[in-house]
């Protein structure tokens, strides 16, 4: 499903979205009212404290989470025009997904969780692929480990390389170095903006590193559910 109003150089838009939960005092308003508009190709930093909304942003950005009102665009498709498998095959084709926690399956080695994408979608020589990926993240010689055995920046580049794997023209990212030290931290970060140059994707990233943030296009302020 199509918005004719949304211009083609429009990766996503936002309008009038709003995220409400019930809780000890009657109800807890997460989003109020966010309006936002990424362009195709733009780097995005969505900065604010903890709390504020902004992991809340991307999850619903990302089709993971449900809003209470208001619109999600990604290319011209309304996300939630769509039913929930609708929104997982839009996730597959369209979007790659970097978490703080990684999200690594534990039972699948590096070369296989960088394969899951590329199998979801049903093509051919996933695992060439995916080893290729994963030597561009520079873990050609950890392809057969498990997650247990490699260290948090090793896990986070096997997730950057199952991210980008696809080719998604759409990336989130959040807080992609909060679970890492300052150095690992940097060489993710150094890679993600490498690969993101490379394909010549949309990304938008929470952090709380404003000097992480400094190194996008562009960066909005989140406050009490408002985007600044």
């Amino acid at each position: 499903m199509s918005d004719m109003n949304i211009p083609a150089s429009t990766a996503i838009e936002v309008r009038g979205l709003s995220k409400r939960v019930a809780d000890a005092s009657g109800e807890l308003t997460i989003l109020d009212n966010v309006e936002l508009s990424v362009g195709a190709g733009e780097t995005l930093a969505i900065v604010g404290a903890s709390g504020s909304g902004k992991s809340t942003l991307l999850g619903i950005l990302a089709g993971l989470d449900l809003p209470t009102l208001g619109s999600v665009s990604l290319h011209g498709a309304d996300l939630f025009g769509l039913d929930e498998d609708g929104r997982a095959l839009l996730r597959q084709r369209q979007l790659g997904f970097v978490f703080q926690s990684f999200q690594l399956l534990p039972h699948l080695s590096a070369v296989e969780n960088v394969m899951l994408p590329l199998e979801l979608r049903g093509e051919r020589g996933a695992r060439e692929k995916a080893e290729k990926m994963l030597g561009r993240v520079g873990l050609s010689a950890r392809l057969r480990h498990y997650p247990k055995f490699l260290s948090g920046g090793e896990q986070q580049r096997v997730a950057l390389a199952r991210a980008f794997v696809t080719e998604p023209p759409l990336l989130l990212a959040d807080e992609p170095t909060g679970s890492l030290d300052a150095a690992s931290g940097d060489a993710v970060i150094d890679l993600m903006f490498a690969l993101n140059r490379e394909r010549g994707s949309t990304l938008v990233m929470v952090t709380h590193d404003r000097a992480i943030a400094a190194r996008c296009g562009r960066t909005v302020t989140m406050r009490a559910g408002r985007l600044q």
